[in-house]
């Protein structure tokens, strides 16, 4: 059986890491930094660490029905997820995840676009 990102890469504790330096970056993020004000960070980097474990090979923790409820309100654009995507990417290689490795978690990530953007946003 071939082994998963999330167990090449040191399972939650490594993808904790990789959620606490991207919610830095978002922070500090002119595009996206306003969708976490007044947010409980360490609950939303808990919720973040399950997901991003989920996409690539940890255990399932949210189905995309609780995502897309989660998401809804917020009206995430397109522009937005982009930015999310470029830092969380930047965020898995400065954990030592290969280029390859990346581009596939990128891949899992693309593919809850649908469910994050708002269905309005451009």
């Amino acid at each position: 059986m071939a082994q998963t990102l999330y167990e090449k890469y040191g399972g939650f504790k490594t993808i904790s890491r990789v959620v606490m330096l991207f919610y830095e970056m978002a922070l500090d993020s002119d595009q996206i930094g306003d969708y976490f004000e007044d947010i409980d960070m360490p609950r939303l980097i808990d919720h973040q660490t399950k997901f991003v474990s989920s996409l690539i090979g940890g255990p399932a923790s949210f189905g995309d029905d609780r995502i897309e409820a989660v998401h809804r309100h917020l009206n995430i654009s397109h522009t937005d997820f982009d930015e999310m995507a470029a830092l969380f990417g930047e965020a898995l290689a400065e954990h030592g995840m290969s280029d390859s490795d990346v581009k596939a978690a990128m891949v899992a990530i693309e593919g809850k676009r649908s469910i994050i953007v708002a269905r309005h946003a451009a």
